[in-house]
């Protein structure tokens, strides 16, 4: 190892000394903190370009070149060797001027249980269990989608082993026919581990084969004249082929391939990864590496492609696909096939399918790219993620609040907010019945149990977190529902109102906390949780007055104070009817005879 002068840097004495072997350099300043890890086929020719002309160098370079007190290089026998170390030195010390990979965490799984009536469900992290694990799926989303599909297709069930042991009746799953409820005795051993089998085969990759065995079914059930289980199998193989048609974009079946992407703009990286596994395409996903200023896209992949592919533990492709085109190809191939033992094909060039792969990649780096523009509401949302321990911005919200007077007229709201804001056309209000009057706990239960059921049966969209008006006892009515409707992907979040009830000094309630969380006045999180629950109050208590206006057979009208028999009256002569001064704006209402600027404003507000 050859070491310069910790106290100062002299770059012309040093330079001569250093050899032209192939190696790697670390880049200290003076207070002893690395800055910056490289690796070089030639160490003087790479090094010496630091010190030359800065007119040619890019800022983050001069501003490296500026703050350089000491360089260490190490002299190894092959480039190959020196990718390797160079990696290895970039993740244990993480210098603020090497592109850094960010959220790098293990791929997630599904996971198919052992066991008679086995389970599929989510998986991360060590493999420890019996079982099954297909996968690698490039996001959490990517998992729960092709498990929601896989409850359409294959019936296996999805809940924790403690509810299914503890069932006495079928839940909702088997009465939308997501389920063959095994929990209750509905199915035997044998019939249940042939869904299991198609499930299998499917997330294998065989799906024609898992067609060729429901055709074989099918007809053997009408030869039987079994019409109705016939059907069911019809169903199937018409849920297989539609998605065949949409999800194979070529024939090879068992091709496994990553096509990454990289694009950059405005001193911010992007760097899209599209999974192919078995012939399909199992989704994308995004990172958006560290210190990426001033630097081109071949500069940020060619450092992501190392960091990514030669950590320990990952599921590697027969072949990867690239764009840009990054130099030293051969030597990334030759250090992934030291560090896993797997060769690779590395290419950039490609045609037919592949192309088409290339292309999507490279148009859905774009499109995250345009999404990562800070603005305010996406950074409450990835303040509310790192709350949560999210691993993508969450892109719909909904929040529930109860509003009544002493048990009379009570109503639910449900607000929804998503990656831009309120989506005002998705709220919804509920009207409570026959729950006892003033019970907050009962009516939180029926409008969640009423909500999510029927977006379960109309596989309508459902959210990533769900915000629960008030304290411990309806988050609890929260977790009772969804564990009951099978929906452990859903976040749930508890607002409790601190005790001198001022904003700022809420109290957030996690399902897994035994303490609640007071997060400090400015932090975007609270103020994106603070909007919603504020739009959920409003939205809950404008319901309420209607309804419990309606119940007594009073107009809303007849409760703004400054409202009379006569203007009332005028109100509804001019604009037709109650319905017609609903709809009318500030402006309107200020025309009418008697109604000034701010009486139009307190009528507005109580319609609104």
């Amino acid at each position: 190892m050859e070491t310069s002068s910790p106290l100062s840097f002299d770059a012309k004495p040093f330079l001569s000394t250093v050899s032209q072997k192939p190696g790697v350099y670390q880049m200290w300043d003076a207070t002893d903190e690395i800055l910056y890890v490289g690796k070089a086929k030639n160490l003087k020719n790479r090094l010496s370009s630091y010190f030359r002309s800065p007119a040619g160098q890019t800022p983050k370079t001069r501003a490296l070149v500026a703050r350089i007190a000491r360089i260490d290089v190490t002299i190894t026998h092959t480039e190959t060797e020196a990718l390797l170390l160079e990696n290895n030195l970039i993740k244990r010390h993480q210098p603020p001027y090497n592109i850094l990979l960010r959220d790098d965490k293990s791929y997630p799984f599904i996971y198919l249980s052992a066991g008679d009536f086995p389970r599929l469900s989510f998986h991360r992290g060590t493999k420890r269990d019996k079982g099954r694990y297909f996968g690698p799926y490039p996001s959490i989303r990517s998992v729960h989608e092709s498990l929601k599909l896989l409850q359409k297709l294959f019936p296996v069930r999805q809940c924790r082993d403690s509810f299914f042991r503890n069932r006495s009746r079928p839940c909702l799953q088997y009465q939308i026919k997501r389920c063959t409820a095994p929990c209750v005795g509905e199915i035997d051993k044998t019939q249940y581990q042939i869904d299991v089998q198609h499930a299998v085969l499917f997330l294998e990759g065989k799906s024609q084969h898992v067609i060729e065995q429901l055709v074989d079914n099918m007809q053997q059930a009408a030869r039987q004249q079994a019409y109705e289980r016939a059907a069911v199998y019809r169903d199937q193989i018409a849920r297989l082929r539609q998605l065949q048609e949409h999800q194979y974009m070529e024939t090879e079946a068992s091709v496994n391939i990553d096509v990454l992407a990289c694009v950059a703009r405005d001193g911010v990286g992007c760097v899209q990864l599209l999974s192919i596994r078995d012939g399909r395409n199992l989704g994308s996903r995004a990172w958006f590496p560290k210190h990426t200023r001033d630097v081109a896209s071949p500069d940020i992949l060619a450092p992501f492609l190392t960091q990514y592919y030669l950590s320990a533990g990952r599921d590697l492709p027969e072949e990867i696909i690239i764009d840009p085109i990054i130099p030293s190809l051969a030597i990334l191939q030759q250090a992934i096939y030291s560090q896993h033992e797997k060769k690779i094909k590395i290419h950039h060039k490609v045609r037919g399918a592949r192309a088409k792969w290339q292309a999507m990649a490279l148009q859905n780096a774009w499109a995250s790219l345009d999404q990562h523009k800070p603005t305010q509401h996406r950074e409450r949302l990835s303040a509310l993620a790192v709350l949560l321990q999210m691993e993508e911005l969450p892109s719909r919200l909904e929040c529930f609040d109860i509003s009544h007077t002493q048990g009379e007229a009570t109503v639910a709201s449900c607000v929804v907010f998503g990656m831009d804001g309120p989506i005002y056309n998705d709220y919804r209000r509920f009207n409570i019945k026959d729950v006892t009057a003033g019970d907050d706990y009962a009516a939180m239960k029926q409008v969640l149990t009423r909500r999510y059921s029927r977006l379960k049966k109309t596989e309508a969209q459902l959210p990533d977190i769900v915000v629960v008006d008030g304290g411990k006892g309806q988050l609890k009515q929260a977790i009772a529902v969804m564990e009951e409707l099978q929906l452990p992907e859903i976040r749930l979040l508890g607002v409790a109102k601190g005790r001198t009830r001022k904003p700022g000094l809420e109290q957030l309630l996690l399902p897994d906390e035994r303490d609640s969380l007071i997060l400090s006045k400015d932090n975007p999180a609270l103020h994106l949780i603070q909007h919603i629950r504020d739009e959920s109050h409003r939205f809950a208590i404008s319901g309420h007055r209607q309804r419990r206006a309606k119940q007594r057979k009073i107009s809303v009208l007849e409760q703004i104070e400054g409202i009379g028999a006569k203007r009332r009256q005028n109100l509804i002569n001019h604009f037709g009817g109650l319905q017609g001064v609903q709809r009318a704006g500030v402006e309107d209402l200020a025309q009418i005879t008697g109604i000034n600027q701010a009486l139009a404003q307190k009528i507005y507000d109580a319609f609104h």
